[in-house]
């Protein structure tokens, strides 16, 4: 049963009019006997939204357990706070947001309490997309940066991603995503926050960053194609009525593409994403509107990014229609043409998390590179020494790691196109190139097993089944390596995730969504291909393996339904 009393006082410290009046209206309900009023305020009133490595991510809403003007003001109090320690009076925090429901205003009341609390603030012009706050952390040198942004998720969710850069951090973290003991730290700090009311607000006080940030920000990303190297391209683009839009068409203009199509009814920033039943480019559906434009303009590619563009899906013609690549297969091919460019260079690592393919590993290797695998989130990627690229599954891609210390959506579209612009100038395309990794490397088919759940108790109680049970086989073949994650492993630091290796060579990871309801597992198998293969039997082997994934994948979810 929910306290009334922690309900009244809430009602009571909350700054904003609007949240005031709905928990009120729904304490009201609960007065009544509104069994749904009692059940929202038990949840709203469960704890405070947790901040941790991905800073805050939620449902927008009253109460403590939401994305509200209350708990950011909290937030940023706490990160204030934790900077006035870790760098002294005078540190330095760039702030950015969306255009999702609040952001604009949890922007200014971040500006306002780091200001108060004697620090710089500086603030990005509304809607402008994360990779750019990223690349500001870096740029202007400042200590912290947060983006006020829920990035793919649905539209009644908003989020506070922190980065800490300058002199808080001074390693090859350095303007990368928080990781701990500094989200713990920042979350001590916002724990000692008792009232809303106590935290000072500055009425002004802090800068107004203007075009100059976007500006030079599109310069570097033009820079990642040499002068002249930008062949004729026809490309189609979505940014999922996000953020990003006018900034990718611009960076691709200023790289040398300029056959543009935007898709007209996502190209305009929405908050309520009405063309797509979820704003992610994974998802079902959610490209359909950018493959009939493909269709009709006779496109050479499409390429999308997600509401707050750090993420981004290509998608290729082919003799059967249009295909949309995987996160693994896009990985791939920038991956491939990162190393070239790294091993030129004779220098650089190329890094991805556990939970994506290892083809990248062996691209490494046939190019004399080394190659790390990382915890999930570029939070870890980001922060391998001598970065040169860096790749997740989800459409996360980090092609400029001196710059930008995170995925990136923009830098990645522009530098995809290059490639498919260079091998087209050959007479070549992105699936012949996917072929020749295939014959060199052999087939990895990957697989992603999502259980979304209501319960959230049904993930914990599928990982205890899991780990009390694991299995010692999956598609017939001996399990020879099982892993909790959970006490570390081969030198990560511990993680809720386990990993099951196969004599065949199928590997699982198992974790729990770290962002939303959901039970996660990647699958890869890997079949070799003969020598003697042509490109005419590559499909058999092709088709062999993703036979044996979908065997993985069927023996996993009996799995967690026994759970």
């Amino acid at each position: 049963m929910y306290d009334r009393a922690a309900v009244e006082a809430w009602v009571a410290d909350d700054p904003d009019e609007a949240t005031r009046t709905e928990l009120t209206a729904l304490l009201a309900a609960a007065d009544g006997g509104d069994a749904g009023a009692v059940a929202d305020l038990e949840d709203r009133f469960a704890g405070f939204l947790q901040f941790g490595t991905a800073g805050l991510r939620g449902a927008l809403g009253a109460g403590p357990n939401r994305m509200n003007r209350a708990v950011v003001i909290r937030a940023a109090a706490g990160l204030a706070a934790w900077l006035r320690e870790a760098v002294g009076p005078g540190f330095t925090v760039v702030i950015g947001c969306d255009a999702r429901y609040g952001s604009e205003q949890f922007a200014r009341d971040t500006a306002a309490v780091v200001t108060a609390a004697g620090g710089q603030a500086m603030l990005l012009p509304p809607r402008q997309p994360t990779p750019l706050l990223a690349f500001a952390v870096r740029h202007l040198s400042a200590d912290a940066g947060v983006m006020v942004t829920a990035s793919h998720n649905p539209p009644q969710d908003n989020g506070y991603k922190v980065y800490l850069g300058g002199r808080a951090v001074t390693d090859s973290g350095q303007g990368a995503q928080i990781v701990p003991p500094y989200d713990a730290g920042i979350a001590a700090q916002i724990a000692r926050v008792e009232r809303v009311a106590d935290v000072p607000l500055a009425e002004s006080g802090w800068s107004l960053l203007g075009e100059e940030i976007r500006q030079a920000y599109l310069a570097r990303v033009a820079d990642l194609v040499p002068l002249g190297r930008a062949g004729r391209l026809r490309i189609v683009q979505t940014s999922m009525h996000g953020v990003g839009g006018a900034t990718v068409v611009q960076a691709l203009n200023d790289a040398g593409f300029v056959d543009i199509h935007v898709v007209p009814e996502q190209a305009d920033p929405d908050p309520d994403f009405p063309t797509v039943a979820f704003p992610n480019p994974e998802e079902p559906g959610a490209l359909d509107l950018a493959f009939a434009l493909a269709r009709k303009v006779d496109a050479d590619i499409i390429i999308a990014q997600d509401p707050d563009a750090d993420r981004c899906s290509v998608a290729i013609p082919t003799s059967d229609g249009w295909r949309q690549l995987s996160g693994d297969e896009v990985g791939w091919l920038l991956g491939e043409q990162s190393a070239a460019i790294a091993a030129a260079a004779g220098k650089g690592v190329l890094a991805c998390s556990i939970v994506s393919s290892r083809m990248l590993e062996k691209i490494a290797v046939a190019h004399g590179l080394p190659h790390r695998y990382t915890l999930t989130g570029f939070k870890w990627i980001s922060r391998v020494e001598g970065l040169a690229f860096g790749y997740e599954e989800a459409l996360g891609y980090c092609v400029d790691p001196e710059y930008v210390r995170d995925k990136d959506g923009i830098s990645a579209a522009v530098r995809i196109a290059l490639l498919a612009s260079e091998l087209r100038e050959k007479g070549d395309t992105l699936e012949d190139l996917l072929d020749r990794l295939a014959f060199q490397h052999g087939v990895h088919a990957t697989s992603p097993l999502t259980v979304r759940v209501e319960d959230l108790d049904r993930i914990t109680r599928a990982m205890a089944s899991l780990r009390a049970e694991p299995p010692t086989e999956l598609a017939g073949s001996e399990i020879v390596e099982a892993a909790d994650l959970s006490s570390g492993w081969r030198g990560l630091p511990p993680t809720d995730a386990l990993y099951y290796l196969t004599e065949a060579g199928d590997r699982v990871v198992a974790r729990p969504s770290g962002t939303e309801p959901k039970l996660k597992c990647y699958l890869e198998s890997i079949v070799p291909v003969p020598a003697d293969t042509g490109p005419s039997t590559l499909d058999a082997v092709r088709a062999r393996a993703r036979e044996r994934v979908e065997a993985v994948k069927r023996d996993m979810q009996a799995l967690i339904d026994r759970a």
